[in-house]
């Protein structure tokens, strides 16, 4: 009974003394070494504070992004979104989709301040998707800041600007992060075929309405155009844009009215897997070739130029592959008229080679 007492005693005064020197301990640090508080209060404040916000990026681009309208007659026939990228003396220079003011008779843009302002359509060009507005200057409220996106990294933050789903959402502003770049698209033209779009791909919400709108990197510069969006019941926070290397070099024909002048290679051609069409013009290929199929020559022309005939298969050019029209269209545009080109072609089995200077249509 005695032991156990003593233990107990042994085992308070044990506690005891140890809370004191505890107490002791704490008033001797915070006495003599008063900076050790304040250290360990700033480094928790460091930890547990976040400020990834993006608001003074917002504000060097916002008031620059507009609202357009594109009627047919009366009728409000679509609505995109736009931004406003340089001014002279007299008006302000709008970009956005070609698709967007497209099949409309007139266009009209709406501001942040709730002006609707008539607009001009200086020129368009569907390939790239852009077109170019003009409007009074004196209804100019910011200008945007190009950048560039072949300095963007994967993992960068960019955010966009726009008008999902009508006026009611004007100056909507996502954010998410750069996703990919040299991202190939395949679009349908209006004025018929298809055509690959080299893109950027981002995570940042883009919807109906957003068409024409600028991706911005965190630094408040246009990277991009928003374009177009990936639509299946499967993939969801796919969105892409419009290079803006790709938008300025178009920008500088359509805001003077001129066309782009593409070149023209001189064929009439179809993919080496339809079957059915190759049928028809009574051309028969091997199983494994793949690339396209020229059906017809025209005369001046580079094709004719290179000796390509009827039934020959274009497989590659400048040394890319080609395995569709839309390849062999896009990489095509990649030139200027009056470059020269290298094709590589196969006939009856064999493998051949040609080269010819790039002409504009006749």
């Amino acid at each position: 009974m005695k032991n156990n007492t003593k233990e107990n005693l042994k085992l308070t005064l044990f506690l005891v003394v140890t809370f004191f020197a505890g107490v002791l301990g704490t008033i001797v640090v915070y006495k003599y070494y008063p900076g050790v508080e304040k250290e360990v209060v700033e480094k928790r404040e460091v930890n547990i504070t976040s400020n990834d916000s993006i608001s003074e990026s917002v504000d060097k681009i916002y008031d620059a992004v507009l609202v357009v309208e594109t009627f047919k007659g009366n009728s409000l026939y679509s609505t995109g979104t736009g931004f406003v990228y340089k001014t002279d003396d007299n008006y302000g220079y709008i970009i956005t989709n070609c698709h967007v003011v497209d099949g409309g008779s007139s266009v009209k843009v709406l501001d942040n301040n709730g002006n609707e302002i008539e607009a001009t359509v200086l020129g368009s060009d569907e390939y790239v998707d852009i077109a170019v507005l003009r409007i009074d200057k004196k209804y100019v409220l910011q200008v945007a800041e190009i950048g560039s996106s072949s300095e963007a990294k994967l993992g960068d933050t960019v955010f966009t600007v726009g008008t999902p789903l009508g006026t009611e959402y004007q100056g909507t502003v996502t954010k998410g992060i750069l996703s990919g770049k040299n991202r190939s698209v395949e679009v349908e033209l209006n004025s018929g075929g298809t055509y690959v779009m080299e893109v950027l791909q981002t995570d940042a919400a883009i919807n109906p309405g957003n068409s024409g709108g600028p991706l911005v990197n965190i630094n408040g510069e246009v990277i991009g155009v928003n374009s177009l969006k990936l639509v299946e019941d499967e993939v969801e926070g796919m969105g892409f844009a419009i290079p803006i290397e790709f938008v300025m070099s178009a920008v500088e024909y359509l805001e003077q009215g001129k066309e782009i002048e593409r070149p023209v290679f001189g064929v009439t051609i179809i993919d080496s897997n339809n079957i059915y069409a190759l049928y028809q013009y009574g051309i028969k290929l091997d199983d494994n070739i793949e690339g396209i199929v020229v059906i017809e020559v025209e005369e001046g022309y580079p094709a004719q130029e290179i000796g390509l005939t009827k039934g020959d298969v274009i497989t590659e050019v400048n040394g890319t592959k080609i395995t569709d029209t839309a390849d062999f269209r896009t990489e095509l545009y990649k030139y200027n008229i009056g470059d020269e080109i290298t094709i590589k072609y196969v006939r009856d089995g064999k493998e051949y080679q040609g080269k010819a200077k790039l002409t504009k249509s006749a």
